[in-house]
């Protein structure tokens, strides 16, 4: 308990005394200020975990001083004295902030079962302000590892549309990081404090997935024996991610549009609404245009989730941040296995950059857990990534203008060594224009190593 600090605010000597003594004893810090303006100068220190504070003070009265105190901290945890027959001061103390009051002349006793409550009430509030604050750096845009044009364009909207309620439709294939960053987004916006749930819609069976996003009433079907909140009521003024929306059902779909233009929800059994402030995020690895024309979604639904629509790209796509993920996951699981693996060997790194990824982020991730697991020395090798072999070349040419492009520019490059001056000339184009392209088609200087 050394180092806890209290500061006492009190004009009389005698109770300064007494209270110096007694939380000095009991192992505190202890401060103490005989008149207003030196005790506010002190507290706006924020140094302090606790502050007694008597609310009959010189200079500046106790109330104005506690408000003070309360405007600048609104965190500050403050127990104010105030004397006997003055209790409705002391609850007007408290409806500015205070968090409890003791009486003069008070026991010992009392005054340390207070002071320990409210000791208590300051660690939950500073854990709570640790956790939020730990969310926020975890889950901040420029957290998430993507250097590539394409991660920094999606990355660049999503911060844009974070601090708004407008509804997000990410689209990626399975493992690019769909709910990170839908995360992200929760956490970068004014509903930070509230709750993120997630729902994946695919891998429920559709006549629970009602249940699970709206709940039930009592009696609703055999079994529902209790009312139950559903997914949306537990979101209440947070986010509701739902993945892989492309699943839903077109019933199901119907009844979360509505609940997307009303802001209501039925509970299963129910026929009352229940206003929801909820935000959607839904994400889908599927082309729901194409289901769309084939009738599988509902064109409505769809232009009210895809306000604003984000595309991943697949790790395949921006192979230039590969040896970032890799080494930030081999930084994270180095930690969590207490195994000091500190490199990726020249070699393995070149197996990961060339490796086709399926699985995109998701497999990646695994992969370097693995390599750690398995490496017996401080550098992971080729032979502890346990890839598959590269693929064999496909019989048929991929022909497409993307395609030959970037084959053409790599072509060019490699006969003049990788100087992107001389190629540009070759190429008749400005030296900017050809690094654009190089940008656009995922063509980087290192692959002049690879040659």
């Amino acid at each position: 308990m050394g180092d806890r600090r209290i500061l006492v605010i009190d004009d009389e000597a005698y109770v300064r005394d007494l209270m110096m003594e007694v939380f000095t004893r009991e192992g505190f810090l202890v401060k103490t200020a005989s008149d207003g303006e030196t005790g506010l100068d002190l507290a706006c220190t924020g140094a302090f975990d606790l502050i007694l504070l008597d609310l009959k003070l010189p200079k500046i009265n106790g109330l104005t001083l506690l408000r003070s105190i309360m405007e600048r901290d609104p965190d500050a945890i403050v127990v104010v004295i105030t004397a006997y027959g003055s209790i409705e001061t002391a609850i007007q103390a408290m409806k500015l902030g205070a968090y409890d009051y003791v009486t003069k002349p008070f026991e010992i006793d009392q005054l340390m079962l207070i002071v320990n409550r409210a000791l208590e009430r300051g660690n939950l509030i500073r854990e709570n302000r640790y956790l939020h604050e730990e969310l926020a750096r975890n889950y901040k845009f420029d957290g998430i590892i993507g250097k590539s044009p394409r991660m920094q364009e999606v990355l660049k909207i999503a911060s844009t549309v974070a601090p708004t309620d407008a509804t997000v439709l990410i689209y990626g294939e399975t493992g690019t990081g769909k709910e990170l960053l839908a995360r992200s987004i929760h956490y970068q916006s004014p509903r930070a404090n509230g709750p993120f749930v997630v729902m994946n819609c695919g891998a429920i069976p559709e006549t629970l997935l009602e249940t699970e996003l709206f709940g039930h009433e009592k009696g609703a079907f055999t079994n529902a024996l209790t009312a139950r909140a559903g997914k949306f009521e537990r979101a209440e003024g947070g986010t509701i991610f739902l993945d892989e929306i492309g699943d839903m059902s077109l019933a199901m779909q119907v009844k979360l549009l509505r609940v997307l233009q009303e802001k209501t929800i039925e509970r299963v059994g129910g026929s009352r609404p229940i206003r929801v402030n909820v935000r959607i995020i839904a994400a889908t690895h599927k082309d729901l245009k194409a289901a769309i024309r084939e009738g599988r979604f509902r064109e409505d639904l769809y232009y009210r989730l895809a306000v604003v629509p984000l595309e991943l790209p697949p790790l395949r796509e921006r192979r230039e941040d590969i040896p970032a993920l890799a080494q930030y996951f081999l930084k994270k699981y180095r930690e969590q296995l207490g195994k000091d693996v500190r490199n990726i060997s020249p070699l393995a790194m070149r197996r990961l950059r060339s490796y086709h990824w399926p699985g995109n982020v998701r497999e990646l991730e695994y992969c370097i857990e693995r390599a750690v697991i398995l490496a017996n020395g401080p550098t992971i090798g080729v032979e502890e990534l346990w890839l598959d072999p590269p693929a064999p070349p496909q019989e048929e040419e991929d022909l497409s203008l993307r395609s030959v492009e970037r084959k053409h520019i790599q072509r060019v490059l490699s006969e003049v060594n990788w100087d992107v001056e001389s190629a540009a000339r070759k190429l008749q184009v400005e030296v900017g224009d050809l690094l654009e392209r190089m940008a656009k088609y995922g063509i980087t200087l290192e692959e002049r190593l690879q040659a």
